[in-house]
């Protein structure tokens, strides 16, 4: 078993110098490194390999509606404020439910099931029923309440009825996107969350029993600084959920249109979002908050951290999970799978995903198979952001090759991070020193095969 320090070492040097742009590494090859030529056949293939290994799946349900804008918002999603814009769309996402399950064996338990957004509360009670009735009609859903399932929220509209009905449905963990408590950064992002309000959901969510409460934060957003982030941290602190997440806003108007509407100018500069970041992860740690990786942090006796103490962390769409070595199952616009060695997305745009769900096909637009490099360079990932460290024999026994031959290139790249103490390599070994935590994301980088193929993809800033 590992044991983990609950802080890291800050090196703003190290930190400038080494922040890059880069992917988030939530799958290896990244999303950009799909083909548009995946076929069907392809993805029959990868089922049938999947469904003879069996084991548990995981479901993921993306509901794109919102009925207002947040400006920074990067995902895919529909504004709308009339409700019937989801009928047709439900309608859609329970035929998609009936053609997937159908090519994979009943008798697979779905031990993970994750509503994702947009935001999945614009849908009605009755609407959310009905979409747990589909699906546990074609899928075997636990009953014993032992999976893990969750849907993230905006606290805005969601009330005590909501969460009384989305814990009978049965969920069991709720992510609640807050981002800021100032009221200034509210209003200039268009995204309002009540301090009060939030206080009463959460007493709600624990008055029901709910397995975890998650809450995102976002540090770069306008007006910010030190001080007004140090209080919502502080009053996110005294709400006391399980589980936090720390994003980097990524001003990218050229690409998000709804970005356009924030004013360059209130921005914090780059220098500014570092200092407040390392206020925000000295204040977690201090309030007893274990720094999981990249920007997520959970409670010493939370299963996150007991699976990374373990040695058991896994890392899927969703970002880190004890479970994510089950089958991924994606439905809705832009939904992505990952299903044995094969990744596979959904149309991105509403109108290609409805014409080929009412052409009785899988609404799929591109996808690829993982070749054996593939799949050395996502385990290798996999063990540098999950566990910080990475032992050669494991990658040798798992795949029969000899390290330091395989990546002579990549040894000889590392040893400028190792020379700047970001990592040690010694005994067969990598790890991740404490000041290079918070850069794993460029130590992946230096085993990422298409980095240098496909330079012109823009991803954000490491932190």
């Amino acid at each position: 078993m590992m044991t983990l320090k609950p802080t890291i070492s800050w090196n703003d040097a190290l930190i400038k110098r080494y922040n890059l742009a880069g992917p988030r590494y939530t799958s290896y090859p990244t999303s950009p490194q799909f083909l548009d030529d995946f076929t069907e056949d392809d993805l029959n293939a990868g089922i049938a390999r999947s469904n003879k290994k069996g084991g548990a799946l995981s479901l993921y349900f993306h509901i794109p509606f919102c009925d207002t804008v947040c400006y920074y918002c990067a995902c895919n999603k529909i504004i709308t404020a009339n409700r019937q814009r989801s009928v047709p769309y439900l309608a859609r996402l329970q035929e998609e439910i009936q053609m997937k399950s159908k090519l994979f064996d009943r008798d697979r338990p779905v031990t993970q099931l994750h509503w994702g957004g947009g935001t999945p509360t614009y849908l009605s009670l009755e609407q959310m029923q009905s979409l747990m009735e589909a699906t546990a009609s074609y899928f075997p859903l636990l009953s014993d309440d032992s999976g893990e399932y969750s849907i993230e929220i905006h606290p805005k509209g969601v009330d005590e009825k909501t969460i009384r009905h989305l814990r009978k449905l049965g969920f069991n963990r709720i992510s609640m996107g807050i981002q800021d408590f100032n009221l200034e950064t509210q209003r200039a992002v268009n995204r309002f969350n009540s301090e009060e309000d939030v206080a009463n959901l959460v007493r709600h969510i624990r008055e029901q029993a709910f397995h975890s409460l998650s809450m995102d934060l976002i540090y770069g957003l306008p007006h910010q600084t030190v001080a007004t982030f140090r209080t919502t941290l502080d009053k996110i602190i005294a709400l006391s959920p399980d589980r936090l997440s720390l994003f980097n806003y990524a001003h990218l108007p050229h690409l998000f249109k709804t970005q356009r509407q924030i004013d360059e100018s209130a921005l914090p500069s780059a220098q500014l979002k570092l200092e407040i970041l390392q206020m925000s992860i000295e204040t977690l740690c201090a309030a007893g908050y274990v720094y999981i990786g990249m920007d997520h942090f959970a409670k010493p006796g939370d299963g996150l951290v007991v699976a990374q103490q373990q040695g058991e962390l896994q890392r899927n769409f969703q970002g880190y999970s004890t479970n994510a070595e089950s089958d991924l199952i994606g439905f809705g616009v832009s939904a992505i799978s990952a299903i044995d060695d094969i990744y596979v997305q959904n149309h991105k745009r509403i109108d290609d995903y409805n014409q080929a769900i009412d052409t009785c096909q899988l609404p799929m637009s591109c996808g690829m198979e993982l070749s054996q490099d593939d799949r050395i360079r996502q385990r290798i990932i996999h063990y540098l952001i999950c566990q910080f460290s990475l032992d050669f024999e494991k990658i040798e026994r798992e795949f029969g090759l000899n390290f330091e031959s395989y990546f002579k290139a990549e040894l000889n790249a590392l040893k400028l991070l190792q020379e700047d103490e970001l990592i040690s390599i010694g005994e067969r070994k990598i790890t991740v020193l404490e000041q290079g935590r918070l850069l794993v994301r460029r130590v992946c980088m230096i085993f990422d095969a298409y980095l240098a193929r496909q330079p012109e993809i823009r991803y954000s800033q490491i932190i």
